[in-house]
């Protein structure tokens, strides 16, 4: 029993194998460091505007919360536009199989990195659209959103987030 589970928590931690892998395109490359420079700034600037609140640090809370969730936003829309470069990737070298003799087994691993890519953009975009709306308003649609659409959009960007994870660990496992 005991075996087993440890088993699954290192499948789950290996989920990270080949997200690294060096034959990127620059765009590519550049998109990823761009997202991780967004996504390393946004942590700084999130707990400064949580002590601020608290009164540790002498500072506007509102601006530092500003500042989190714009570098959030951009960290979601970088890994958009990543997402989409390698989906389009995917499509041509799926089309380029479909023409070759290559293995369905080739195919359909081919198949389910566009469907985790397609996920990535869903999950994304719920999360954008919901880091928009907690800007200031008078940035496109901030503060717009009523309760019930934040929620749903929060609830579909966690299902997409579970189901990605279930369904890494599941894959590595096998």
């Amino acid at each position: 029993m005991a075996a087993g589970a440890l088993r699954e928590l290192v499948a789950a931690l290996e989920t990270h194998r080949g997200r690294d892998r060096a034959d990127e395109d620059a765009l590519l490359r550049g998109l990823s460091v761009l997202c991780n420079v967004a996504n390393q700034l946004y942590y700084p600037c999130e707990h400064l505007a949580w002590a601020a609140d608290i009164g540790i640090v002498r500072a506007g809370s509102q601006k530092w919360w500003t500042r989190s969730t714009a570098l959030w936003g951009c960290a979601l829309l970088l890994g958009i536009l990543r997402s989409l470069r390698i989906l389009f990737q995917l499509r041509r070298k799926l089309s380029q199989q479909k023409c070759s003799t290559s293995s369905p087994q080739s195919q359909q691993k081919l198949r389910a990195q566009v469907k985790a890519e397609v996920l990535s953009i869903l999950m994304n975009t719920a999360d954008l659209s919901n880091a928009i709306h907690w800007l200031p308003p008078g940035f496109l649609w901030a503060g717009r959103f009523p309760p019930w659409l934040v929620g749903l959009l929060g609830t579909i960007s966690s299902l997409i987030g579970i189901y990605q994870a279930s369904r890494g660990a599941n894959s590595e496992a096998a």
